[in-house]
């Protein structure tokens, strides 16, 4: 080789070597304001410790997950603060948790809620739990939003819940960017979790959303016997004998004669609430019961449910009324409900899985198998869900 190619090839490399030791600009790291974070909320809020949110331990044999991304524990952590907030509202008064509170497995008892100045939810508050663990990922019981996400910020532009709808002279969603932009304790918490103190209403859905996510059940009687086994449907050496029965009369599909009264089988609850998630199907109809339109007429495009995990409190007790009216108040009477469908004239989506021979079903139920699947119902809840702090108000001094 030439001396010539030789220099020629050592300035080349030199070159290469000089153009990728050479120094990136460093980013400038946002100046946070710790003190401000720590006079609103105290230990509640570390941003140096954050509470893990996206390492939570979720059961193997646990299969559905809607969120196809990591959640971000930074992210929960400002949901959290704007879940609890109340000044997501336009007097002040109520906050998303309002109407869905820890203690209540993130439900209410409240029919229907209380929103801004005497305003009143349109539907009864659906539980929040496992929402990042089933088929379904539309909200509200109606599936009127898509997403999650989109589901967030509805409740704080309804103009009865929490006001910023820009009707009648109320402000719009716009007014209540611009006033959290003006909180000190926000601008510090959005410069930790974004960078930067920009508000935006995609930047609120998203920590909304991860924190929402964040909330799950997995503690139950149900999860560690479960564990124990190779399947559901196996008898959990850690349940009763009527707890077993309750399992297995939830999960056997009913078998029905002409006029579709039930001769054999369980009772099919697992057709539409599916274990170990017990999420509802996404294909689920009308359950039965129907509301009232405003213009008249009944209302059957209520077709969502949250999981039938954490239904009742660790004491047995239900969290709150059933079904989207509230109408139903305890686990006998739900049951009951399903024991005898009544087809109401004009309700066309009732789901074909109550309704064989287009009749509805008699399912013709013992009162030792109400009580054997109520007993089944109660082992599904778990504890961690009402006394974990990091799902708690921050606000709380």
């Amino acid at each position: 080789m030439s001396t010539k190619i030789r220099l020629s090839l050592l300035l080349f490399f030199s070159v290469l070597l000089f153009s990728q030791c050479k120094k990136e600009p460093v980013k400038e790291l946002p100046i946070i304001d710790y003190d401000v974070i720590a006079d609103v909320f105290g230990d509640h809020i570390d941003v140096n410790n954050l509470d893990n949110y996206a390492r939570q331990t979720v059961p193997n044999y646990i299969q559905k997950n809607n969120f196809n991304m990591d959640l971000s524990d930074a992210k929960a952590m400002l949901g959290r603060v704007l879940f609890y907030d109340k000044k997501l509202s336009i007097d002040s008064s109520v906050s998303c948790a309002t109407c869905h509170q820890q203690q209540f497995a993130f439900s209410d008892t409240s029919l229907p809620s209380k929103g801004v100045k005497n305003g009143l939810t349109g539907r009864h508050s659906m539980r929040l739990v496992n929402v990042r663990y089933a088929a379904e990922s539309k909200f509200f019981w109606d599936e009127r939003a898509a997403s999650l996400e989109q589901q967030t910020t509805q409740p704080i532009k309804d103009h009865a819940e929490m006001g910023f709808s820009g009707i009648d002279g109320r402000p719009e969603f716009n007014q209540l960017m611009s006033n959290l932009s003006n909180t000190k304790y926000y601008q510090e918490l959005f410069k930790f979790v974004y960078g930067d103190v920009t508000i935006t209403e995609t930047r609120i859905q998203e920590s909304l959303s991860h924190f929402i996510r964040s909330i799950q059940s997995f503690d139950s009687k149900y999860d560690i016997g479960r564990a124990m086994v190779n399947n559901n449907n196996q008898n959990f050496p850690n349940f009763t004998a009527q707890e077993n029965m309750g399992k297995n009369l939830f999960n056997a599909p009913p078998v029905f004669d002409a006029n579709s009264n039930r001769i054999s089988g369980g009772l099919g609850c697992n057709g539409c609430h599916n274990a170990p998630e017990f999420d509802i199907d996404p294909n689920t109809g009308n359950n039965g019961i129907v509301g009232k339109l405003s213009g008249g007429g009944i209302d059957v495009t209520n077709t969502r449910a949250p999981t039938l995990r954490d239904l009742v409190n660790p004491s047995g007790v239900p969290n709150t009324a059933m079904m989207h009216t509230g109408v139903i108040k305890t686990l006998q009477a739900s049951i009951g409900h399903y024991g005898t469908i009544n087809i109401a004239p004009g309700n066309n989506r009732l789901d074909p899985r109550l309704r064989p021979n287009d009749i509805g079903q008699k399912l013709n139920l013992t009162a030792a198998e109400v009580n054997a699947v109520i007993a089944f119902l109660k082992t599904l809840s778990g504890t961690a869900l009402y006394q974990d702090k990091k799902w708690s108000d921050p606000f709380v001094k």
